[in-house]
């Protein structure tokens, strides 16, 4: 008797312990909203962030696991070789774009004077032609409207740059630049590459 008392206690203590890990329930979002402070690889998620991609399904694609691609959102870490190549392809972007090991290092944060909203109707209505700063928008939550006022352009003229692919002058680019805390050449990648 004592011995059966025994290992029902070790089955509720392995199941307490479980119950710690795994939770109470398994809720699946579309992407976990992670603190600024732990996105190491802001472009490779803006990138899948405009271009509506799970880090599952970039696994899956990849023939990789899941926690290695959060790894190279989340931890900074930069792929082997092989899977780097693929990465590009399927994203389409180059390497030094995706994995940028000056931006992996410093990792800065983006510091916004107010609370702001990213308006999903605006992402879905309208075609997104320079993904990479879309997507920076929808990282952080950022309000086209708020984002222009804090870089100091007109609303009008940030959804040229959104929308239409519109290289704007290198003062502009700059003020870009050092609000986002990312080389104008990664931001304005899209419209470059045209």
């Amino acid at each position: 008797m004592p011995k059966n008392q025994q290992e029902s206690h070790k089955i509720q203590a392995w199941s307490l312990i479980n119950r710690k890990y795994l939770g109470q329930g398994v809720r699946v979002k579309r992407f976990r909203r992670p603190k600024r402070s732990q996105i190491r690889n802001r472009v490779l998620l803006a990138i899948l962030m405009a271009k509506d991609m799970k880090l599952s399904r970039l696994a899956e694609e990849l023939s990789v696991s899941s926690r290695s691609v959060s790894a190279w959102v989340y931890e900074g870490r930069i792929p082997s070789r092989t899977n780097l190549e693929k990465v590009c392809r399927i994203l389409g972007y180059p390497s030094h774009i995706l994995f940028n090991e000056a931006l992996l290092r410093q990792s800065p944060i983006v510091c916004q004077p107010t609370p702001s909203r990213f308006m999903k109707r605006s992402n879905a209505h309208s075609p997104q032609s320079n993904v990479i700063l879309t997507g920076l928008c929808m990282v952080y939550d950022f309000s086209v409207t708020d984002v222009s006022i804090w870089i100091g352009v007109h609303p009008g003229t940030f959804r040229k740059w959104l929308h239409q692919c519109h290289l704007p002058t290198l003062a502009l680019q700059e003020k870009a630049e050092n609000f986002f805390h990312i080389p104008r050449h990664i931001l304005f990648a899209d419209c470059e590459r045209r």
